[in-house]
């Protein structure tokens, strides 16, 4: 079951990379600058904002397959009217429903996967779940920028249509609920959090969202960076998806370490200075790659443990309702960041701005863990 919702999984960051990996084409296609082409990635998430509280409360109706394959659904509509889309309202428009579709997906996978890892290796099974995301992002990398240069960026947003009918057919075949499952019931929308779920809940969702800005930043507009270095855009491309592929171990492997060792926060703020300074340093040296290589090697590091934070705030009756807030809360930080970063090139004129931007969300990380920290102490008292 892992595995399915694993490959299920990565269609959606397959599919959610189909716009950075096009960039150059869409910038003349649709008439538009950078900071529209970070709102147009950025709207993969917008939807999260309003879709993933409710999300939760439609899965315990429905049931949570049900929700996930109409999220498929929604994923393959919405790419297809992407791939026919002339102007930018109508490209907006499919990738909107595109990443409402993926919004209501990602939060009930979540689900399913606690489901089935309840009382097991849960931290291993999200960090694992987790390290879909970045297979999906590296495949694209690898393949869009060819696949648009030899048919048209059209040719991408189907591609990406396609590998969301695909996961739909997968799980609508493969997937089945772990036994015991007690069948889908009318839900309520109940907001029950106490205080202290709320601040901690809305502190790790922050957290995790500026962590995702910066990789998501990092590999949308990196790839600029490395062809105004001198390689091709080819090159480029496939340097950055090397992040992915290393992200695709050391996602789980680094959340196996970190649990057994037990200093996740040591080991968060540790791989966040190290990565936010390699970052800041990229652009200017004259051996990128190695700066390149050493975020490689720490960004891996905190996926796991900050998957964790939430569940060390929530009680188990608040766990469906406080994730749903999570969520939200973390897609709102999605959706408006990346046309942040392109803002930020706009203005600055150069294409390490933001590579630069990405270093500040990753420093920003640590000062957002101590704050986490300290509010679950100031509570506890």
């Amino acid at each position: 079951m892992l595995a399915v919702l694993f490959l299920a999984r990565t269609a959606m960051g397959f599919q959610f990379q189909t716009v950075a990996s096009t960039g150059p084409f869409l910038l003349d296609a649709l008439a538009v600058d950078f900071t529209a082409l970070g709102a147009l990635i950025g709207l993969y998430m917008l939807p999260g904002i309003f879709i993933a509280l409710p999300g939760g409360v439609l899965g315990q109706r429905f049931g949570a397959k049900r929700m996930v394959l109409a999220g498929l659904a929604m994923m393959v509509i919405g790419g297809a009217m992407m791939g026919v889309s002339s102007s930018f309202t109508a490209a907006a428009a499919g990738r909107l429903l595109s990443g409402t579709g993926a919004v209501l997906f990602n939060v009930l996978v979540t689900k399913m996967i606690a489901d089935w890892f309840a009382g097991r290796e849960i931290t291993t099974a999200m960090a694992t779940l987790v390290s879909s995301w970045p297979l999906g992002l590296a495949l694209g990398l690898l393949c869009f920028a060819p696949l648009a240069a030899a048919y048209g960026w059209q040719a991408v947003m189907h591609l990406g249509a396609v590998s969301a009918l695909m996961a739909l057919v997968l799980v609508a075949l493969a997937y089945r609920d772990p036994p015991g499952t007690a069948p889908a019931a009318v839900a309520r929308l109940t907001l029950d959090l106490t205080r202290r779920e709320w601040m901690l809940v809305l502190i790790a969702s922050v957290l995790w969202g500026i962590f995702n800005v910066a990789y998501i930043v990092l590999v949308s507009f990196t790839p600029e960076l490395f062809t105004a270095l001198g390689w091709s855009l080819s090159e480029a491309n496939w340097i950055v998806s090397l992040l992915g592929w290393s992200l695709i171990a050391s996602i789980p492997f680094s959340g196996l370490i970190v649990e057994r060792v037990g200093r996740p926060n040591l080991a968060m703020a540790g791989s966040f200075l190290v990565a936010a300074g390699a970052l800041a340093v990229l652009p200017f040296v004259s051996v990128p790659l190695v700066a390149f290589v050493i975020v490689g090697l720490v960004i891996g590091i905190p996926p796991g443990p900050l998957m964790a934070l939430p569940a060390r705030a929530l009680r188990p009756q608040s766990r469906a309702t406080g994730m749903g807030v999570f969520f939200s809360c973390y897609y709102v930080v999605m959706a408006f960041l990346p046309s942040a970063a392109g803002l930020v090139r706009d203005l600055s004129g150069t294409p390490a701005a933001p590579t630069l931007f990405a270093s500040a969300m990753v420093l920003l990380c640590v000062p957002g863990l101590a704050l986490f920290h300290a509010a679950r102490r100031m509570q506890e008292r």
